[in-house]
């Protein structure tokens, strides 16, 4: 793993009278971004729930067979990238477990840090776990919670939940939803139809035409059901911890995050790029295509012209398919393919979202000179990342980080490039709009919201 790797898509909705699996599988469709291992939907219709799940991309687990089998009034959907269990069927989610008060369905974004604690305390009042995620340790502890009903139960579990975690849950006739007190992962609520639908992003609810209302705020459970949204106070929230990273890479560019559009805060980033780090260039070019507003703002700013010299190759997702040793050899262009006839004999700013290991930024820089390029300066929309995280995005170990162990001027020697600026703390957090208190930068600054488990392994619960 060279690039950090998203944490996962959760979709709900309740709305009677409406075709919510396929509502769902469009909604979870707008959210492939954020995880490309497996999906899942489950629905219920009142009397039960229905759930189907499969490994692959969202269009690959469901066609109109699956999607006519899941009836019902109220669904949760989920697209995951493994933070917590290795990326295999007994994984994939939702997650369904079963009570007293009959079936209940989860899905959840984000990594808890009390995870071990949790399975143990479940083991030794006799439950099994069937995963090694820490999604099934969340839901199992909110079936046997005490309470006469979900609502109670959910109230009561949440406490206990150390970490990140947006969740969507759902029972036969009731959708819940509920986000961490410190907000570390994004979780928004819709209108649709007369009925309520929430969502990781905004992008999400703007693709099956839902009219965003608001964020769910940190602490906050939400419970839909016939009686309409009933919205509870459920974990006192002291301090905000949005992860900053969902402004430099994982959200899409066309979702707004607490008010501010993730499109123009990357703009932003690269304006302040720019005036931190100018440089005499012909061309400025993005890593496509995160840093593609970046480095429009970097252009804007500067005053050098715009261009792309990397063509992506959009339609490489996650594939199971190894390439053979001849491929292998030519690495990076799998996925890029430059244009020697725009880089020939240029000086080229090249502007990225991060460099994480440093293995995937030195085949590109390779890939630009061998292309024609004089010069390449690297410009990066974030501040250098020295520590892993454990809140749900699988990162890497510290001694993988580069930046743990190489100066700057280090790392410039081994990516290659002639100049390399990494975007400083102050003009990330300018650029994202709010108050620098309420967002996560423990990756920068190993200073996390919550106390961790250092080099805390995803594969903990594994057996």
């Amino acid at each position: 793993m060279a690039e950090l790797h998203e944490a996962c898509g959760v979709f709900g909705i309740y709305a009677p009278g409406v075709d919510v699996a396929r509502i769902t599988f469009f909604g979870l469709y707008a959210l492939q971004h954020r995880g490309q291992e497996s999906a899942g939907i489950t629905t219920g219709d009142g009397r039960e729930l229905r759930t189907f799940k499969s490994m692959g991309l969202v269009v690959q687990v469901f066609n109109e067979e699956e999607l006519s089998f899941l009836k019902g009034h109220v669904a949760i959907g989920h697209t995951r990238y493994s933070t917590t269990g290795a990326s295999k069927m007994c994984n994939a989610q939702p997650i369904v477990v079963e009570s007293s008060l009959g079936e209940l369905a989860l899905g959840h974004n984000g990594n808890l840090v009390n995870t071990v604690s949790l399975a143990e305390q479940l083991e030794e009042s006799g439950e099994r776990l069937e995963t090694s995620t820490d999604s099934e340790v969340i839901a199992r502890t909110i079936a046997t919670a005490p309470g006469l009903d979900w609502q109670t139960r959910i109230q009561n579990s949440l406490p206990r939940f150390q970490g990140a975690y947006s969740l969507v849950m759902a029972t036969p006739n009731a959708l819940y939803a509920a986000r961490d007190p410190l907000g570390v992962r994004p979780l928004c609520v819709g209108r649709l139809n007369g009925g309520w639908v929430v969502a990781s992003e905004t992008c999400a609810l703007d693709t099956v035409g839902a009219t965003f209302v608001r964020e769910v705020e940190p602490g906050e459970l939400l419970v839909v059901d016939e009686n309409g949204l009933r919205s509870i106070p459920a974990v006192e929230s002291t301090n905000r911890a949005l992860c900053i990273f969902e402004f430099i890479y994982f959200a899409r560019p066309d979702s707004s995050i607490d008010g501010r559009l993730v499109y123009q805060a990357r703009q932003e980033m690269g304006r302040h790029l720019a005036r931190e780090y100018p440089v005499d260039a012909d061309l400025v070019i993005p890593v496509p295509d995160s840093a593609i507003p970046a480095a429009t703002g970097y252009a804007q700013e500067s005053g050098i012209p715009f261009g792309e010299g990397l063509i992506k190759n959009r339609y490489i997702g996650r594939t199971f398919i190894q390439p053979d040793q001849r491929l292998r050899q030519v690495g990076v262009r799998l996925k890029f393919n430059p244009l020697p006839q725009v880089l020939e004999g240029k000086r080229v700013v090249v502007v990225d979202d991060s460099i994480v290991r440093g293995t995937t930024t030195p085949p590109v820089v390779s890939l630009l000179r061998k292309a024609g390029a004089r010069e390449v300066h690297m410009r990066i929309c974030a501040p250098p990342m020295r520590f892993p995280c454990y809140l749900g995005v699988d990162t890497a170990r510290k001694s993988e980080l580069i930046a743990s162990s190489m100066s700057v001027e280090e790392i410039r020697k081994h990516i290659g490039a002639d100049s390399l600026g990494y975007l400083s703390l102050e003009g990330l957090l300018a650029s994202a709009g709010m108050h620098r208190s309420h967002y996560c930068r423990a990756c920068f600054t190993g200073i996390y919201p919550v106390p961790v488990q250092l080099e805390m392994d995803k594969l903990v619960l594994e057996v």
